[in-house]
């Protein structure tokens, strides 16, 4: 990998079947180590259920306020500045609580793929 600036373009943000739409910052082969995605969540949306094989995943919260499940953790209100882990074939979903766009950073360790990506059963009463 060599040094460089990389420019976000906000206008190649995408919906995904997850539920949220992404904005990839940086997430390339030579730069294998990692990736990072801006994600947003609209206002009372949550996220499918969800895990990420063979990937740590931390998120990083930007904006607004949200409701996190992740694994066995019980389900925790998340806001500005907060920071949330979850370790590879986790359980995961957040739902935005407030009335503005849910921000926040999703940085994965390796980088992500859509190979690594597993929607799970939802359980009844969750």
């Amino acid at each position: 990998m060599k040094e460089k600036i990389v420019r976000s373009d906000t206008g190649s943000e995408f919906f995904t079947d997850e539920g949220c739409f992404i904005l990839e910052l940086s997430n390339v082969a030579e730069d294998d180590a990692v990736s990072i995605a801006r994600a947003r969540v609209e206002p009372g949306v949550s996220t499918k259920l969800h895990c990420l094989r063979g990937v740590t995943e931390r998120y990083l919260i930007l904006k607004g306020k949200g409701r996190v499940a992740v694994g066995d953790l019980p389900p925790a209100d998340v806001s500005t500045g907060d920071i949330v882990l979850i370790p590879p074939g986790c359980p995961q979903r957040i739902t935005n609580t407030g009335e503005e766009d849910l921000l926040f950073l999703a940085i994965c360790t390796p980088r992500f793929t859509p190979a690594i990506h597993e929607e799970m059963e939802e359980v009844p009463g969750s």
